[in-house]
Parts: C-alpha cells; sequence; structure tokens
C-alpha cells in the first residue's frame, strides 16, 4: 500500500461565520496524482489555502509525512516542501522571468538551484527564450508556464496546483498536462485542482469530488470517468 505524503482529517475552515469546508479528509500518496473536482464554490481553492496555512482551520488535522503542520506559518510550510501554484498565476509582472523564477528558490537553504533551474527550462522551452522577459509582458500560456516553474523551483515534496489549465487554448492545455505528469514521474506527489474535469482525471491516479465544502464520492480516476453521476455532473455527459 502507497504511503500517505499528505493527508487531512476533519478539517473544517470558515470564512467569518461562513463554514467553507465541513469535515474535510483527503489523502495524497506517494507518487499519485489526486484530482479533486467539484463546481465553482465547492471549496477547493479554499482546501489548498487551508493546507498552505493562507487560512488556519478551526478543527481537524493536516499532516505531511506524519507531521501536523496546522498552525505553521506559509514560509515554514513551503520549507518543508509543500509548494503551492495558485489560481491566476500570480507571478511578479514587473520582474523577469529570470527572476520570477529564482525567487522559487528563495525559501531554500542550500543555494543549489542550477539543476532546478535547467530541469525547468528543459519543460518549458518557451521560456528559456524570454529569461529576460517582464513576467507581465507574457502570454497567458506563458504566465502558466512561469508560475508552475516557479512552484517547481522550490523542489517540492508535494505540488498543489490550482487551475493550472484556467483561460487557456486546447493547445496549451495538452502541453500544461504533459508537463504535470511528466512531473509527476519524477516521483513528486501532485494534489490537482482542476474545472476541466475530464482532463484532470485522465492524467490522475484517483480523484476526489467535492461538494459544499465536504467529500462526496472518491476512488480511482478511472472509476470516477466511468461513474454516471461524475460524467453528468462534470464531464457534460448525459
Amino acid at each position: 500500500m502507497s504511503s500517505s505524503v499528505l493527508s487531512l482529517a476533519g478539517v473544517e475552515t470558515f470564512y467569518g461565520r461562513i463554514q467553507a469546508l465541513r469535515g474535510l479528509s483527503l489523502n495524497v500518496n506517494e507518487g499519485e496524482i489526486v484530482a479533486l473536482i467539484g463546481a465553482n464554490g465547492a471549496g477547493k481553492t479554499t482546501t489548498l489555502r487551508t493546507i498552505s496555512g493562507l487560512i488556519k482551520p478551526a478543527r481537524g488535522t493536516i499532516t505531511l509525512r506524519g507531521e501536523n503542520i496546522v498552525g505553521m506559518v506559509p514560509d515554514a510550510i513551503v520549507r518543508k516542501g509543500v509548494v503551492h501554484s495558485p489560481e491566476g498565476r500570480r507571478i511578479f509582472p514587473r520582474l523577469t522571468v529570470l527572476e520570477n523564477l529564482r525567487l522559487g528558490a528563495y525559501a531554500r537553504s542550500d543555494g543549489d538551484i542550477g539543476a532546478d533551474h535547467d530541469y525547468v527550462l528543459s519543460l518549458f522551452p518557451r521560456l528559456k527564450e524570454r529569461l529576460k522577459q517582464k513576467g507581465g509582458t507574457l502570454s497567458g500560456g506563458e504566465q502558466q508556464m512561469l508560475a508552475i516553474g516557479r512552484a517547481l523551483m522550490a523542489r517540492p515534496r508535494v505540488l498543489l496546483l490550482d487551475e493550472p489549465s484556467l483561460g487557456l487554448s486546447p493547445i496549451l492545455v495538452d502541453t500544461i498536462f504533459s508537463v504535470i505528469a511528466d512531473v509527476n514521474k519524477t516521483g513528486v506527489p501532485i494534489l490537482l485542482i482542476e474545472q476541466n474535469a475530464r482532463k484532470a482525471l485522465q492524467v490522475a491516479t484517483r480523484g476526489y469530488v467535492m461538494e459544499t465544502g465536504a467529500i462526496v464520492k472518491s476512488g480511482p480516476a478511472q472509476a470516477l470517468l466511468a461513474d454516471d453521476d461524475v460524467r453528468k455532473a462534470y464531464l457534460g455527459e448525459e
């Protein structure tokens, strides 16, 4: 049986008096891509923000390889190896591509980032052509490449991806998902939030379906792709 890298148990998160996560429990195991799918407002982004320490849960535990990380500040969680590529890319528009990438390694203490820099540019050759270009002048697809590349520069032990294909052309979507699969093959477990449920489940090992802050269905990705309820609600099939 695969060992757990990241585990959430009974997590409850609030925005003021509004409860966003309701007893959320899920696991990401070694070597997996785990897809978290659901409608807008289901709590998917809140889940990643809670894991990253941007929001503190009211109840529950979040463990990274057995260590409870609830209550740690976000930069400490990054140093533990939980790296979050957020929805909307959130690159630094006035900094160059190279500067954005280097900032991804800011929390690292080893200082040996050359190999990671080369690896990111091998995944995204387009960025290599634009190292001196300001991040804000890149296309949407290039900015997404930069956001993922910046996250990889932190050398994640687990990678959180929030809507990596949002707003991209079909060709770029294929490129991004190919890179996600390639990164996972290097041994990095990934928790993936994605509106394109079909693409997410096609690349994932397992999946969870989320509604109003709670997990309502889970299982192997291929089983969820074949599930009638999932097909009707998230894959656009009758």
